[in-house]
């Protein structure tokens, strides 16, 4: 008898010990992917990184701003997408943050011969410090409001998450186009 019931402890341990153990290996591999895997996995890397590429593919120098929008983001990611023809190529930045999805800023860059029409789309148009235009975009079907204008033969258009617009006025994105115009000398 006494066989009998460390026979059924063993085996109960046994179970236990398994099913503890397979519980904990599910919930690893159901475990969500970390961010920097899930964009890696789609093309993007360091800013810096794409960058460099996409001023390698068209032997050209690209601009970025010196601002952000005041808000605060946790991942700062670039891709170059180069599709075999020059017509879809473009460079991006985005900013994200994984404690507040909401907080979501792009800046996509294109050659101005490939640039994409938004005039249909205006909500207003404001005067960047170098003379040029930007037009904003806020139109419910995009999900983001939009700057867009044209600078150095690159149409850039930044995209701001709907949902901190009240935080990232127009206002805020122009003066972040307008950090742009910045030279070496100003950060030395």
């Amino acid at each position: 008898m006494n066989k009998n019931i460390l026979m059924i402890l063993v085996l109960a341990g046994v179970l236990i010990y398994v099913s503890i153990n397979e519980t904990v290996n599910a919930n690893l591999i159901d475990s969500p992917q970390p961010m920097e895997e899930v964009f890696t996995e789609i093309g993007y890397k360091t800013v810096e990184s794409a960058l460099k590429d996409f001023e390698q593919h068209f032997n050209k120098e690209l601009k970025l701003p010196l601002r952000v929008p005041p808000i605060s983001f946790t991942h700062r990611l670039g891709r170059f997408s180069n599709l075999d023809d020059n017509i879809n190529d473009e460079f991006e930045v985005k900013m994200i943050s994984d404690q507040f999805p909401q907080n979501h800023f792009k800046i996509n860059v294109r050659p101005i011969q490939h640039k994409i029409p938004f005039e249909k789309y205006v909500s207003e148009l404001f005067k960047l410090e170098n003379g040029s235009n930007a037009a904003y975009i806020e139109n419910a079907k995009f999900g983001f409001n939009m700057l867009v204008f044209e600078r150095d033969n690159w149409q850039y258009v930044f995209s701001i998450d709907k949902d901190v617009s009240d935080k990232v006025v127009p206002e805020v994105l122009v003066q972040i186009a307008n950090s742009i115009d910045y030279t070496n000398d100003t950060l030395d």
